[in-house]
């Protein structure tokens, strides 16, 4: 068993430097089915879900091969089935653009049903609306798999309105319609930072994508795509997370390689909670040691609003925060699993329905808790750093799945923050 050990009560000074965006990397890694050359992929960061994704592709054909921590070398002209159903696929969410991909390269796929973090209901019926108003047929085998082909035709453009704005469901959408035949119009599109990406790394391959960042994308189809070398967007969540940490902690920190403009939703509320931001070309300084901060309220929305996946970091923020404060969550229906971890910390936080109210200010003490999921494992750091005493945070593999060199980010930011292995009954302590 592997558990983080966090003992917290200091403030965070120094520099981090921020890995490039997960949401964009497991996107843009499947989508490198759809070229007809090798591609090189920049600033890949060294997370698990990068791997699970690399090894997948290993298993259907693809050449994959890592040059360096970051830069990945994908060869996809030896992919030799459209299948992809092996355990990998089950382990991490974003397998299902291997659908969109694949449906758009060879008119077929079948992938099984994806994992990943689990907070409620994540169905994909508007993935497979898109694909079926493209001409495709689909159909759920054994409960587990979901198959997806069309006839000899092919692919065909045509306006697809999406019932609720989804990011996967945009993004599998503009992978098939890449290589489909005609225009495709995605109506009601999310307009995230990473789905501008993934439209920028098809485009750069010859796909003719437009609109990508606001709620209308038009593609068009094209018969052929060519190699590149493509660099990923800096990751606003990672960012975000090392924010509220700051801010937790009363600390100063500088973080680097981020786009500040993707940060502004999130810069907004630390500004309103008194925190100071300095905004430079590709960083910005966080200083929580200035004055007394305020509570505040947020409400998670699709971008250009507050992101839910920086709620969990900012609700552990919030309870340092003396007054009470109002998390409105707006995305997800289940995505409060975590403040049971936070309760046995001694957090006042109640949940009614999707509100949590939050009583910041109370002491809080240090417990054995858990990650529930990705974002929620962040927020154990971010609580666990805010005690003076010693927190052992386990299931870390969520947290893993997202943040590269976590402990080392954070150690070098003053963080007493360890992993350790633990064997048998009584977990001792292996090597840290």
């Amino acid at each position: 068993m592997e558990k983080f050990v966090v003992t917290g009560g200091k403030p965070l000074f120094g520099e981090v430097n921020i890995s490039g965006a997960k949401n964009a990397a497991v996107a843009i890694i499947p989508a490198v089915i759809l070229c007809d050359e090798p591609c090189q992929i920049e600033n890949i960061p060294n997370i698990s879900d990068v791997t699970l994704i690399s090894r997948i592709l290993q298993q259907m054909g693809a050449k994959v091969r890592r040059i360096n921590k970051s830069t990945l070398y994908i060869d996809p002209t030896h992919i030799q089935t459209s299948v992809a159903v092996t355990d990998y696929v089950r382990g991490m969410r974003a397998s299902y653009y291997l659908l969109g991909a694949l449906l758009g390269k060879y008119g077929k796929a079948k992938v099984a049903l994806p994992g990943g973090c689990n907070f409620g209901v994540r169905p994909i019926d508007q993935h497979l609306k898109g694909f079926e108003a493209l001409g495709a047929e689909t159909r759920l085998v054994d409960g587990a798999i979901i198959e997806a082909k069309c006839d000899e035709e092919g692919l065909v453009g045509t306006h697809i309105y999406l019932d609720v704005v989804s990011v996967g469901a945009t993004m599998n959408i503009m992978l098939a319609a890449s290589r489909a035949k005609g225009l495709t119009v995605i109506e009601n599109a999310a307009k995230e930072p990473h789905i501008v990406d993934l439209a920028n790394f098809l485009n750069s391959m010859g796909a003719d994508v437009r609109g990508a960042g606001t709620d209308v994308i038009k593609v068009r189809g094209v018969n052929y795509m060519h190699g590149i070398s493509y660099s990923i967007i800096p990751d606003q969540i990672e960012a975000g997370t090392y924010m509220c940490a700051a801010a937790a902690t009363r600390g100063r920190i500088t973080i680097k390689n981020i786009t500040p403009k993707h940060l502004e939703s999130i810069s907004a509320k630390f500004r309103e909670m008194g925190v100071k931001i300095t905004e430079y070309d590709e960083a910005l300084t966080i200083d929580a040691t200035v004055k007394p901060l305020k509570r505040c309220n947020i409400k998670t929305m699709p971008h250009p609003g507050f992101p839910t996946d920086c709620q969990p970091q900012f609700t552990a923020l919030l309870m340092s925060v003396p007054g009470t404060s109002i998390v409105n969550e707006n995305v997800w229906d289940n995505r409060y699993q975590y403040i049971s971890e936070l309760i046995r910390m001694g957090a006042h936080i109640s949940v009614e329905g999707r509100l949590a109210i939050i009583e910041g200010g109370t002491p809080l003490t240090a417990a054995p808790v858990k990650a529930t999921d990705l974002r929620a494992g962040a927020a154990m750091i971010i609580a666990a750093l805010e005690v003076s005493g010693t927190t052992e945070i386990s299931s870390i593999q969520f947290i893993e799945r997202g943040y590269e060199d976590v402990v080392e980010k954070f150690k070098a930011l003053g963080a007493d923050i360890k992993k350790v292995y633990y064997t048998g009954d009584n977990e001792q302590e292996l090597r840290a």
